[in-house]
């Protein structure tokens, strides 16, 4: 997963050697700055977890615009930083700069650029939709999203054009903020309670909700298009922020980090879909009848609740019931597999296997409660059946899916096998057949064999490999299905009154908005450690 000779300290003039001395108090120094940049960066999420929580509960004692305000204010600092360091420091003549490897494989910095753009277009919108709104609302309003995209601008540059960068913890616990905030947005623009399914009662961090009694109109008539289509986008702008995230951690613990110069570019992966079949094509089967089923859910769950619910849950039962059978099929195949695992320490892998975990948390949790729901309530209609149905064999699937993809990034590549560099022309040596006749034996027999050392080549993949690589093409496939449903709004919870039901309207709101997106995040990551393990199979 390299993407360049990173993860060592690059100088601009040659330096001697540091002595012991020398080489200790860096090292005491590198210590003491990750303590104190991981001080910041807790308190900095700290503070903004408080300011978030009070826009929620406590408007009144804290709104939106100060908020906004406070986050503008952090960004601009964060963006003002890495201008400062891509402008100043990084031309120092004695500047060490940390580029890092592992932070820069392709599928994150493309997706960096990926999510990053949406996420533009999204601040667009919103400043398009908030000028509207001038005349009776704070400027705060679009100064927050502007201030946001030329974060987002400089961010990208920074790290996927010059590959390195400093301050990594600020622009981390930026990153994170800004998730919080944004998840916290439209977590409270999904929430749908039981008597109006299709209004959320509750309050939103945005100053969009302060227009929600009328008294501020809209100065043009585009409004409304403008803020469906942000909202639509939102999920990207969250992918964004995380992806970003991962990156600056990645690049923050392998700051000061010396790689063995053998250590890099020792395997080429490279993309290529021959002979895979089965997997791209079930997999696309799955993701285009889910995301026909998924519109159909989303037009007719105002209207048929019922029936929406129904075809929903066993669409997703079908998917995870293929995927955790194909997945348990790939985990056989690991334990008859004889490579090795990979014993180099790894801050980014050991990154991927616990974000993961980490996010596959949010998913056990809504399975877990709304398991206890449906056999604790006793309500075992053909509904609530197909429910419970679909969250066990969600959480059978969670299961066998981590232990594959773990052990898919902890086995060595496959050890290719190179054609033989002797050929041989049929036609030509038949020719020589006929005019050394008597000399064929010996000199044919030669030629036969080498011939024969070339045909096992042509014969391609081994099973192993075939059948590991169809698997994670249709897994990444079907995540990403599972991937678009929640985040372009299926709410099934929501829509299901037996959560509202057995558990209170706030504690079942709670569990589904703190566990839905980390089970969305999941399914991204899952996406992207899949890619890996097909390279690496």
């Amino acid at each position: 997963m390299p993407a360049g000779d990173l993860g060592e300290k690059v100088h601009r003039s040659p330096r001697l050697a540091p002595s012991t001395s020398e080489a200790t108090i860096r090292e005491q120094g590198h210590k003491r700055g990750c303590l104190l940049s991981g001080i910041i960066c807790t308190n900095i999420l700290f503070l903004v977890s408080a300011l978030v929580s009070s826009t929620v509960f406590n408007p009144k004692g804290v709104s939106s615009i100060h908020l906004q305000g406070f986050l503008s204010a952090l960004i601009l600092l964060t963006t003002a930083w890495i201008i400062y360091y891509m402008g100043y420091v990084a031309n120092e003549d004695r500047a060490v700069l940390y580029k890092d490897a592992h932070a820069g494989p392709i599928w994150l910095r493309g997706g960096l650029v990926l999510f990053g753009g949406c996420s533009l277009i999204m601040d667009v919108f919103k400043i398009a939709n908030y000028v509207g709104y001038m005349h009776c609302e704070s400027p705060m309003m679009v100064v927050y999203p502007a201030v946001q995209a030329v974060f987002i601008l400089v961010q990208v540059s920074a790290t996927v054009l010059f590959a390195f960068l400093c301050g990594f913890m600020l622009c981390l616990s930026t990153n994170l903020v800004v998730w919080m905030t944004t998840v916290t947005e439209e977590s409270l623009h999904q929430t749908v309670y039981p008597d109006e399914r299709n209004k959320s009662h509750m309050h939103s961090v945005t100053a969009e909700a302060d227009n929600s009694n009328g008294s501020c109109k809209c100065s043009h008539t585009a409004c409304g298009i403008f803020k469906q289509a942000y909202y639509y986008l939102y999920p990207f702008n969250i992918e964004y922020s995380l992806f970003a995230a991962t990156m600056m951690y990645v690049m923050w613990k392998n700051v000061g980090r010396l790689m063995d110069a053998h250590a890099h570019h020792q395997h080429t992966h490279r993309l290529h879909l021959k002979g895979i079949l089965a997997g791209p094509v079930g997999g696309i089967i799955m993701l285009v009848t889910g995301i026909a089923t998924f519109v159909y859910y989303d037009v007719k769950v105002s209207e048929n609740s019922d029936e929406a619910l129904m075809l929903h849950y066993m669409v997703n039962t079908v998917v995870v019931s293929l995927m955790s059978l194909t997945t348990l099929v790939g985990c056989v195949i690991y334990w008859l597999d004889e490579r090795n695992h990979v014993l180099e320490k790894n801050p980014s892998r050991s990154l991927d296997v616990g974000l993961l975990l980490g996010a596959s948390l949010g998913s056990f949790l809504i399975c877990y409660f709304n398991v206890v729901a449906v056999i604790a309530s006793g309500k075992t209609e053909t509904l609530n059946a197909v429910n419970l149905a679909c969250s066990l064999v969600t959480i059978l699937q969670l299961i066998l899916q981590n232990v594959f993809i773990i052990e898919g990034l902890h086995r060595e590549p496959f050890k290719e096998t190179h054609a033989s560099p002797i050929f041989s022309n049929p036609h030509a040596l038949h020719a020589n057949q006929e005019v050394h006749q008597r000399q064929s034996t010996r000199r044919s027999t030669v030629v036969i064999i080498t011939a024969g050392m070339h045909m096992p080549v042509a014969l391609g993949l081994c099973w192993k490999r075939r059948v590991l690589k169809e698997i994670c093409v249709f897994l990444l496939l079907c995540n990403i299905l599972l991937w678009i449903m929640p985040a372009f709004g299926a709410r099934p919870q929501f829509n299901n009154p037996l959560g509202f039901d057995f558990y209170s309207v706030t504690t079942w709101a709670a569990v589904v908005n703190i566990g839905l997106p980390f089970s969305i995040f999941y399914r991204m990551h899952s996406v992207a450690s899949l890619f890996e393990v097909y390279l690496i199979s």
